[in-house]
């Protein structure tokens, strides 16, 4: 009963803050947590990155291999996203195979990534038909405290701006940058009651009705998207969504280069 009470004094509390125009941490509605990014953390892998979205903490890294190509893309590289989410974490979490959420989670920044083209694939193919470079996006949450669709979206693609391809060990010639040509960046947005507020935080995030992740590139256009939740979103919410996500993008974007 203790706990139900609480969490009904939370929940009121985070609204009414956020209706005041100030939530409880001090931000503006459509203001995101503070962002860190550190490149190359991670020595055994070809690209590395952590990221720190407020209180979230995630890390990423990248392998490098050869493979075959799928049958219907016989000339382009390979693209494949794990999310780990180790009980560390959170409490919520749990050791074992993955969770609907961590399938949900790998699926949105695989999409933002391959629905960008951030990294020009063609030129990762080494024989048509049969050999083709793969690239293994490992996500590891380290302390979650909301919103891991960005925190994850960032470090994989700080991460991926870091990555040499390792030809040599393969007998491919001279060791390469990963062809990067695009920039997406993921901005999450939820809706609690009739308001939206943008990277919301762990409390928020439990509270939201409906969550929308937008994802755009440097030049603004809309890579990918993803519906949460059960809630809903009116033309104008969706709109709102569309311009704050391209201008927090901007913002963001030059912290995930390296």
């Amino acid at each position: 009963m203790s706990d139900d009470i609480l969490s009904d004094l939370m929940r009121d509390y985070v609204y009414r803050s956020a209706k005041a125009g100030r939530r409880t941490d001090g931000r503006a509605l459509d203001e995101p947590r503070k962002l860190a990014v550190e490149h190359g953390v991670v020595k055994t892998a070809e690209g590395s990155a952590r990221v720190k979205l407020g209180n979230t903490d995630v890390i990423v890294g990248i392998k490098m291999s050869v493979g075959q190509p799928y049958p219907d893309t016989p000339n382009t590289g390979v693209l494949s996203t794990t999310v780990e989410l180790i009980p560390m974490a959170s409490p919520t979490f749990e050791a074992g195979p993955p969770r609907p959420d961590a399938i949900e989670l790998a699926r949105v920044v695989d999409r933002g990534i391959r629905e960008s083209k951030m990294v020009n694939v063609a030129k990762l193919c080494i024989t048509p038909k049969e050999k083709v470079w793969v690239m293994f996006i490992d996500i590891h949450v380290l302390d979650f405290d909301g919103n891991l669709f960005d925190a994850s979206s960032y470090g994989a693609a700080a991460a991926l701006a870091t990555t040499i391809v390792p030809a040599k060990a393969q007998g491919l010639g001279d060791d390469f940058p990963l062809p990067v040509e695009h920039w997406p960046v993921s901005v999450t947005t939820a809706k609690i009651k009739d308001l939206l507020v943008v990277d919301p935080g762990l409390d928020e995030e439990r509270m939201a009705d409906a969550r929308l992740t937008v994802t755009t590139d440097e030049n603004g256009d809309i890579r990918a998207m993803q519906k949460g939740l059960k809630g809903s979103f009116s033309y104008d919410e969706v709109k709102r969504i569309i311009e704050t996500s391209q201008k927090v993008g901007r913002a963001l974007r030059p912290s995930l280069r390296p």
